[in-house]
């Protein structure tokens, strides 16, 4: 039984170009062809091609999927001794990545009021308390910072799950307003700049249009957080910036 290009690259799950680029460097060369010149695929194939998809997964060059293919003294025992002993590697260092994660976490006295299990299951690989050190620094002895101290020490898990989703729905629908190529001085850019401001006086610490206005200036000057909102949309920091500044105007015009 043999298979065609397009079936074989819908079994993989990658495309009919990848396909003929193995063929086309002798990685993988189909076993047949039709008489119209069509490659056609064995089951033979089909082995080399998991055990190719195996290796590039596992990070390794063409050149070397191949030298390790090709070598007259393997079987497939041998690849597969190899793939478990690779396998097993990586999964030790996975485990010690998450161990990592989580003394990191248990080492935080932010007072967020989770264990570290249940900061995981919020926040994921995003460590809440990421800055904790230089916040207090360079806000510590405000009386925002304390306010968002004395509130974050009160909150549960179903609190911190709230403010999560209402970040994630938040962030969706502003970067899809940026994608629609809304103004960001427009009514629908500055009502979304305004949820934004009462959100943090919502759940942090009350956070009138000047330090609205502090905060947006921040959102580009500083490469971290312009890096944030620039990944939920090219362009997105400066144009919440603009939103915001916008929106602040609008409610302090005399």
């Amino acid at each position: 039984m043999s298979y065609s290009v397009g079936q074989v690259a819908g079994f993989a799950g990658i495309t009919v170009r990848t396909l003929h680029h193995y063929d086309e460097i002798g990685l993988l060369v189909p076993g047949g062809r039709t008489h119209a010149g069509h490659r056609r695929y064995t089951d033979a194939d089909l082995d080399r091609l998991q055990q190719i998809l195996f290796y590039r997964e596992l990070g390794f060059p063409l050149d070397e999927v191949a030298a390790l293919l090709d070598d007259p003294d393997a079987d497939p025992r041998a690849h597969l001794r190899r793939q478990h002993e690779l396998l097993t590697a990586r999964i030790e260092k996975l485990q010690k990545m998450a161990a990592a994660v989580e003394h990191a976490m248990e080492a935080r006295t932010m007072g967020i009021n989770l264990t570290p299990e249940e900061r995981f299951e919020v926040f994921g690989d995003k460590d809440p308390e990421q800055y904790r050190e230089e916040a207090e620094e360079r806000w510590g002895g405000t009386e925002a910072y304390a306010e968002s101290q004395r509130r974050a020490a009160r909150y549960t898990k179903e609190d911190w799950r709230r403010i999560k989703a209402e970040v994630d729905d938040w962030s969706e629908r502003y970067a899809a307003l940026v994608s629609a190529g809304e103004p960001p001085a427009g009514e629908a850019a500055t009502a979304m700049a305004e949820e934004h401001r009462q959100h943090i006086s919502r759940w942090y610490y009350d956070c009138p249009y000047e330090m609205h206005r502090c905060l947006a200036e921040m959102y580009v000057s500083d490469e971290r957080f312009k890096a944030y909102y620039d990944s939920l949309g090219a362009g997105l920091a400066e144009h919440l910036r603009e939103a915001i500044l916008a929106n602040a105007a609008r409610h302090t015009a005399s």
